[in-house]
């Protein structure tokens, strides 16, 4: 497969990833209606851990990312820490919305583009042999994201009375930016070593759901406090596991878009999903229509300038020179964990180098699918409307344009690398 047809494919699942995490935000505002920020970061990932034995199980199925995993297991521990690292910044990134409102936070947390950008470049070789076009494009672009990110703070500073919350508010996100941001190196770690997405996903799981438990049960009250918000909120968690199966949706594609284009260029891309939450947050959620023209201005210039800059990043594509940098990188790789140097190319070529499960095997697939969608199910006979006001025309509106991603991309990803 040429290397030009890999890129076009990590672009759209880089776009589509910004759909779905765009949309996964948008449960997290039951913070403003009281529900605990560490209670709905511990709801949203027990969702992305329900969900993750849904699409990943049906896709390849248990046998296929059993073996993946174990033909490199030492990519076990950098998934867990991965996984770590994710769920104490979406319990950060829960705070921030709740002290600055999500279409101000969504921007500034995701200034993780740049944290990403320079462990690509400094661990992996991205950028390192590449022309002026190439760095004109991501000088210009990392210049319009921090422009970008200076609007928003701005705007936000305006927007509430506590001044401190504000300021809390920011920090949180601005934490919730750098943990994301280096989470992005065990995934490229991954990729360089040959594994599947959709196997690291599963490992990843187990790290994200054991410490985002820790946190709650260590910083939000001890264990009969913990059981006494999952009872009263039993009502709003199945909005909370449906924000995490839209985050897993969102991830897969955010992992393609990694492996195929790198972390420079994969993360600004899958944070046009900041665009997708100022939608959710403005069209939906109301949350700029108290504010002046002048404030209401910043937001989108700051948001635009953002997603400019991450644009220009993204499309700068790789020359032959910092290709062969690449390939640096992975053959350090291959000499650390005494990997197979022509299975990893292949699997970065998008060709798959495990056998697929006998049909016989997929029994269990099927089976524990369906148990994980049962969870769904009940969650949702239990599920009540909650007090927060919103617009249901643009929220069909941004649901059908997200499911629209979903069909494009996974269509164009499937016909050429079977998810590979």
């Amino acid at each position: 497969m040429k290397t030009g047809s890999l890129h076009h494919i990590g672009v759209l699942c880089g776009l589509a990833a910004g759909a779905w995490l765009g949309a996964a935000e948008a449960p997290t505002k039951l913070v403003s209606v009281g529900f605990s920020p560490f209670l709905i970061s511990l709801g949203m990932v027990a969702g992305v851990f329900v969900a993750r034995w849904t699409l990943p199980v049906l896709v390849k199925g248990i046998a296929y990312l059993a073996a993946d995993i174990r033909n490199k297991p030492h990519l076990i521990v950098w998934a867990i820490l991965a996984g770590a690292m994710w769920a104490v910044a979406n319990t950060l990134t829960i705070f921030a919305i709740r002290d600055v409102g999500l279409s101000i936070a969504f921007p500034l947390w995701n200034t993780n583009s740049l944290v990403g950008l320079f462990w690509g470049w400094l661990l992996f070789g991205e950028l390192r042999g590449a022309g002026s076009r190439q760095w004109l494009k991501v000088a210009g672009g990392t210049l319009a994201i921090v422009i970008g990110a200076c609007l928003l703070a701005y705007s936000s500073s305006y927007q509430a009375t506590n001044t401190r919350a504000q300021t809390l508010g920011m920090l949180a996100a601005f934490g919730a930016s750098l943990l994301w941001g280096t989470m992005y190196v065990p995934y490229r770690k991954a990729y360089l070593s040959g594994m599947n997405p959709l196997s690291l996903v599963t490992v990843f799981t187990f790290g994200e759901l054991t410490t985002v438990l820790l946190l709650t049960i260590t910083l939000d009250g001890g264990v009969a406090h913990l059981v006494k918000g999952i009872s009263d909120a039993r009502a709003a968690f199945f909005w909370l596991f449906l924000g995490g199966l839209c985050w897993v949706i969102g991830d897969i594609f955010q992992q393609y878009a990694t492996k195929y284009l790198g972390i420079g260029r994969g993360i600004p891309l899958s944070n046009t999903n900041q665009l997708w939450g100022l939608a959710w947050g403005v069209l939906v959620f109301g949350e700029a229509s108290s504010r002046g023209g002048l404030l209401q201005f910043a937001i989108i210039a700051g948001s635009l300038l953002m997603i400019a800059g991450a644009a220009a990043i993204s499309f700068a594509q790789p020359s032959v020179a910092e290709q062969f940098a690449w390939r640096r990188a992975t053959g350090r790789e291959c000499v650390r964990y005494g990997l197979d140097a022509d299975s990893i190319a292949a699997s970065l070529r998008g060709e798959d180098v495990l056998q697929q499960p006998a049909a016989s095997a997929r029994v269990w697939d099927f089976l524990v699918a369906a148990v994980a969608i049962s969870i769904f199910v009940y969650l949702g006979t239990l599920a009540r409307s909650q007090p927060i006001a919103m617009n249901p025309f643009w929220m069909s509106v941004l649901a059908a344009g997200s499911l629209g991603m979903l069909i494009a991309a996974g269509l164009h990803l499937w016909r050429r690398t079977r998810f590979v």
